[in-house]
C-alpha cells in the first residue's frame, strides 16, 4: 500500500517538477534576451541612483523629455498585472494594455521584429525580478506632441509591424547577427540619423549622427574604411564588445560604456561574433562624424 501511495505521489509531483524546470529554462532564456535588448539601460535612473528597472531615466529628444516607465513586476506601478498578450502588444505593436499608442521613444519599431517566444521569455525574466513600487513620471513634452491622435497617425504612416525573417541565402551566424542588431539590440535607434518627425533615414542606416539631442555624436558603424569601422576585423569588434577597448587602444565612455558593461559583454561569445559579422556586411557609407570634446570629457558614444 505504501509503495502504491509513493508511486501516486511521484506521479502527481512529476508534472509540477517538469513545469518548474520549464519555467526556469524560460527565465534563463529571458535573462540572455534581457541583456541583448538592454532594458536595464533605459529603465533605470542611473543619474539619481534609482532602483533597477523602476524607470525614471530621462531621454532627451527633439520632441521633449521622455521618462522611462517602471518595468518591475509591481502590480500597481509596474507591469505586474500585464498578461502575455498585453506584453506582446506593447513590444510588437506599440500599444499599451489600456489601448494607448506609445511614443516611438520606446523602440517597439525594432522590437516588433522579435519572435513571440523571445518576447515571452523576456517577460518571464522581468516577472522574476524584484517588484519596486514607484509611480511613473510624466513626460515633459510640448503640447503639440501630446495630442492624442498624433502617435496613432505616426504609427499608421511610419510603423512597419512584423517579425524578423531569416534571409535564405545568408548563414545562420549572419541571420543571428541581423536579428540581434535589427531587433533586440535596436542599434539603429542611435546609430541612424533621423528625418522629420523622428523617422529613421534608412538611406543612411548606421552611418552615425553628428549631433543627437541628449547624447552628442554617435559614430558611423558601417564598414566604410575612412569614416566607419571598415578597418576593424571581426575579432577587433568582438574584443571591443567584450572589453570596451577600441582599435586605437582607447576605452569607451558615456552611454556606450554602459551598453558594453550591461549588455554586449554579457552576451554569449557567439552572439558578439554574430553581431560583428553582420555589421561588417552592411553597405559602407561615407559619413564623417567629428567629435567635439571638452577637456577631460568623453563623448557619450565612443
Amino acid at each position: 500500500m505504501k509503495a502504491l501511495l509513493s508511486a501516486l505521489l511521484l506521479l502527481a509531483v512529476m508534472p509540477l517538477q517538469a513545469a518548474n524546470e520549464q519555467l526556469e529554462g524560460t527565465i534563463e532564456k529571458g535573462r540572455l534576451i534581457f541583456h541583448a535588448t538592454g532594458c536595464v539601460l533605459c529603465h533605470t535612473d542611473w543619474e539619481n541612483n534609482g532602483e533597477r528597472l523602476a524607470g525614471g531615466y530621462a531621454l532627451e529628444t527633439d520632441f521633449g523629455i521622455f521618462y522611462s516607465p517602471n518595468i518591475t513586476p509591481d502590480r500597481e506601478t509596474g507591469i505586474g498585472s500585464w498578461s502575455d498578450e498585453d506584453f506582446i502588444r506593447a513590444m510588437q505593436k506599440g500599444v499599451s494594455p489600456q489601448g494607448e499608442h506609445y511614443y516611438p521613444s520606446f523602440p517597439y519599431t525594432a522590437y516588433t521584429k522579435m519572435r513571440r517566444d523571445d518576447v515571452l521569455a523576456l517577460k518571464a525574466y522581468l516577472f522574476s525580478q524584484k517588484p519596486v513600487k514607484k509611480a511613473n513620471r510624466e513626460h515633459e513634452l510640448p503640447f503639440y506632441v501630446t495630442l492624442l491622435p498624433s502617435t496613432r497617425i505616426w504609427q499608421l504612416r511610419y510603423f512597419k509591424e512584423g517579425e524578423y525573417l531569416n534571409v535564405a541565402d545568408k548563414s545562420a551566424e549572419w541571420n543571428r547577427g541581423a536579428y540581434l542588431v535589427e531587433a533586440m539590440g535596436h542599434c539603429s535607434e542611435c546609430h541612424t540619423p533621423r528625418k522629420s518627425l523622428g523617422v529613421l533615414d534608412q538611406d543612411m542606416a548606421y552611418a552615425g549622427v553628428q549631433k543627437m539631442t541628449g547624447v552628442g555624436t554617435v559614430p558611423n558603424i558601417t564598414p566604410d574604411k575612412k569614416t566607419g569601422i571598415g578597418k576593424w576585423s571581426v575579432d577587433d569588434l568582438v574584443y571591443y564588445f567584450e572589453t570596451g577597448i577600441t582599435l586605437s587602444g582607447d576605452s569607451s565612455g558615456g552611454k556606450m560604456a554602459k551598453i558594453i558593461d550591461h549588455s554586449l559583454s554579457l552576451l554569449p561569445a557567439s552572439d558578439r561574433k554574430a553581431i560583428a559579422v553582420y555589421l561588417l556586411s552592411l553597405k559602407p557609407l561615407e559619413n564623417s562624424i567629428k567629435k567635439k570634446k571638452k577637456k577631460k570629457e568623453k563623448e557619450e558614444f565612443e
